[in-house]
């Protein structure tokens, strides 16, 4: 049997309720969230870790590096998977930073649940199962990252959560899927297409503000950044990536010291980049120094700027924007 390593963070799929009418916390260990399913024991040879019980809301950069450290430490010992479980509020995220530095063919899977370990019709169990034979198929290898859920498979750049307490939360808004799960085994709608990865980072001590352009709003944040300590900045522009006219100016001023990225805010689809020519439109802040997004959302932007700017790397984040 192959060897497939399970690593848990908590979230949703591990909660419980102490009591009868008080809200669910994590409680379940990973040893807890196996014993559900007695048959993965006949299908793989199952190492288990309890790396953390969080909600996800509460990972951060730095438990990720652990837990990163911990799934190589996996894989260099000979598993030929490794699947984790966490907390759906932040899972697209994680996907994203572990798939820019995960540098092997085995596939690093990721599921989680919408509903508590607790409630009827809970939907644990069944993503866990679907999470461990995605990362035993063989057609699986060389894809990165992948985030299985609701029998869907994801790739790490393009999923997000698009509902918060829906059981059908997850989608890759304008690619889909790249797979789905049928009677247990995963159909992939692509071969794996080429990979890079980035360096791990040197230092965790950078800031990247995330801020988000509405109708009528103040340049007071936007020209706190440099007092405040960041060292890189992502804005959720409004439409195709455009912003007002005095925001336009404000981060032109900060683009001069720190990468700025210009992203969507509006959920699906990228950013332009020739086709609006006012103050305020890619056109123009392209001309400031901004970079534009594409696709990628703000917040996988915003940890994408984090990393590069961790590693030294600011000068590689151009081939790093989808276009």
């Amino acid at each position: 049997m192959m060897r497939l390593s399970v690593g848990s963070l908590g979230g949703t799929v591990s909660m419980q309720a102490e009591a009868a009418g008080q809200g669910v916390t994590p409680q379940l260990d990973c040893e807890a969230l196996l014993a559900m399913l007695p048959q993965l024991r006949n299908i793989a040879r199952i190492r288990t870790a309890t790396l953390c019980l969080l909600p996800s809301a509460s990972l951060g950069f730095e438990t990720l590096l652990e837990v990163l450290a911990w799934a190589r430490e996996e894989v260099e010992g000979g598993a030929q998977a490794v699947v984790l479980t966490q907390g759906t509020d932040t899972l697209e995220e994680t996907a994203w930073f572990l798939d820019l530095l995960w540098p092997f063919e085995e596939p690093l899977i990721i599921t989680g649940a919408m509903r508590s370990a607790s409630q009827p019709g809970t939907d644990g169990p069944a993503n866990l199962l679907a999470a461990v034979q995605v990362a035993l198929d063989v057609c699986s290898r060389g894809r990165g990252v992948l985030v299985v859920i609701n029998d869907q498979i994801h790739a790490a750049a393009a999923v997000r959560k698009t509902a918060s307490l829906a059981m059908a939360a997850f989608e890759s808004p304008g690619s889909g899927p790249v797979g789905v799960m049928v009677e247990g085994v995963a159909r992939y709608r692509h071969p794996p297409l080429p990979r890079q990865v980035l360096s791990l980072p040197a230092h965790t001590t950078q800031r990247v503000a995330l801020l988000e352009s509405c109708l009528g709003a103040d340049t007071a944040l936007l020209q706190a950044l440099p007092q405040l300590g960041y060292d890189g900045l992502v804005v959720a522009g409004f439409g195709a990536g455009h912003v007002s006219l005095a925001w336009a100016e404000a981060m032109m001023a900060l683009a001069s010291h720190m990468p700025v990225i210009v992203a969507t805010r509006t959920g699906s689809g990228p950013t332009a980049r020739s086709t609006y020519g006012f103050v305020g439109g890619e056109i123009d802040l392209q001309a400031k120094g901004m970079r534009m997004a594409g696709a990628l959302c703000p917040r996988k932007c915003r940890i994408l700027l984090w990393l590069l700017i961790g590693a030294g790397d600011v000068p590689q984040l151009e081939q790093w924007l989808p276009r």
